[in-house]
């Protein structure tokens, strides 16, 4: 992709922007920390602009990130620019039918090549660069989709607990009776961290990386989760049908020992996904001490 036009629509709006703040180019080259002949081949688009850069221009003038990439429909046409943001990917639901099938996941091209880079180098390791080669994006265009890669963190993991909760609890409504509904619970967790191993992963080992308020928010959802499988023990547990003094403890050891399958499953290794769960469901009544009537 040709990025001159890119450079171009740019460098029209930060002068813009500059102009309007009511500030010399000197002024801001200063703010900014670059020469003015720098700030200059920037704004008549004669030179690109590091990720890094864009944020602190952004700081600069006082404007959201995406502002700077508010580009004309001349420079989308000549471009190829993808200026609509997309809608937040869409999660499984109970219309779709069964719980037990996972078709391809499908997500946005920009969403696509975060979860790959997040994947291979950690979300502090990867970078809108990284992210946007992956996408076959330009950062800028990156930008239009994305305003930072924390917002793209937050949508997959998003996605992640509402895809495994709306699943969950339709498994678990099939069930008859603590034992059989507990089973269903963990060969659906298991189903899932199998077939959707990438964004499994991606939860357990990321959640340490979002701000405060998606963190509380997210790992309230994973609560939730955790007490479909805890509410399942307990109950067994009063009807005699499990026989653990521990029933918290053990209920979070199977969620965790499920969990955990993310790391190592590979759709081309010994064992299929359902052959996995089926197992898990066997190692989870163990660690309940399933008593079978």
């Amino acid at each position: 992709m040709d990025l001159l036009p890119h450079r171009a629509a740019l460098g029209r709006t930060l002068r813009d922007l500059r102009t309007a703040r009511g500030t010399t180019l000197r002024q801001v080259a200063g703010e900014l920390g670059v020469s003015a002949a720098t700030l200059s081949a920037i704004e008549n688009g004669k030179t690109g602009v590091s990720s890094e850069r864009v944020s602190r221009l952004a700081e600069v003038l006082g404007v959201p990130v995406q502002r700077l990439f508010d580009l004309d429909d001349a420079t989308v046409r000549a471009t190829g620019a993808w200026v609509a943001r997309p809608g937040p990917p869409r999660a499984w639901r109970a219309a779709d039918g069964d719980w037990r099938r996972f078709d391809p996941l499908v997500l946005d091209p920009a969403l696509a090549g975060a979860l790959s880079s997040f994947l291979e180098f950690g979300y502090h390791g990867a970078t809108m660069r990284t992210i946007a080669e992956r996408s076959r994006l330009s950062v800028p265009g990156l930008y239009h989709h994305y305003a930072s890669k924390q917002e793209m963190l937050v949508a997959i993991l998003d996605l992640t607990m509402s895809d495994l909760l709306a699943r969950t609890r339709v498994a678990r409504d099939e069930g008859e009776g603590p034992v059989e509904r507990f089973a269903l619970v963990v060969e659906c967790l298991a189903l899932f961290h199998t077939h959707r191993r990438e964004l499994g992963f991606v939860g357990a080992s990321e959640m340490r990386s979002l701000d405060h308020d998606d963190r509380e928010r997210i790992a309230a959802a994973r609560r939730e989760q955790q007490h479909l499988v805890d509410t399942e023990v307990e109950e067994g547990v009063r009807a005699g049908l499990f026989a653990t003094d521990r029933p918290h403890e053990a209920a979070r050891a199977v969620v965790t020992m499920i969990t955990a399958t993310a790391q190592w499953f590979r759709a081309s290794g010994p064992a299929t996904a359902e052959e996995v769960a089926a197992q898990y469901v066997e190692f989870a009544l163990d660690l309940v001490r399933h008593r079978p009537s």
